[in-house]
């Protein structure tokens, strides 16, 4: 903590300020961290939602009510104060979030995959007899009354 300018303040009183502010230190820095974690909770229960929903299509009923049980885990531990239980919940859920991008990359690796089968179906061949002419349109006429 700093102290500036022309205070009217006692040398007194800036020193007692001074020794509550690093009193209160660690106090400030784990309401800061829990904060933070809240916050990040937060954001990774709101985007793995929206992926959930986004790639319904995509995903295992299995693995989809599986991550969707630990969103609302997260959801219910955000709702309490115990921060320890958003960090765990948060945890897991950050765990079980991967689930989802390996169940939607494989689904997408089979879906190409197929669409690459269907793509090496045998093609028309051009006919061997057909007489294929490169030739270029050249205008030999002069450009009479153009000017």
């Amino acid at each position: 903590m700093t102290i500036t300018g022309g205070s009217s303040l006692s040398k007194e009183d800036i020193e007692r300020m001074v020794r509550e502010a690093e009193e209160h230190a660690a106090e400030d820095k784990a309401r800061r961290e829990a904060a933070e974690t809240r916050n990040t909770a937060e954001q990774l229960a709101y985007s793995t939602d929206k992926l959930i929903k986004d790639n319904a299509d995509k995903l295992p009923n299995d693995v989809k009510t599986e991550v969707q049980a630990d969103v609302d885990a997260l959801k219910s531990a955000l709702a309490g104060d115990d921060d320890a239980a958003v960090k765990t919940a948060f945890d897991t859920l950050s765990e079980s979030q991967q689930k989802l991008g390996q169940a939607i990359y494989s689904q997408e690796q089979a879906a190409s995959a197929e669409s690459a089968a269907s793509d090496e179906a045998p093609k028309e061949a051009p006919a061997e007899d057909e007489d294929i002419v490169d030739a270029e349109v050249v205008d030999d006429e002069p450009e009479e009354g153009k000017k």
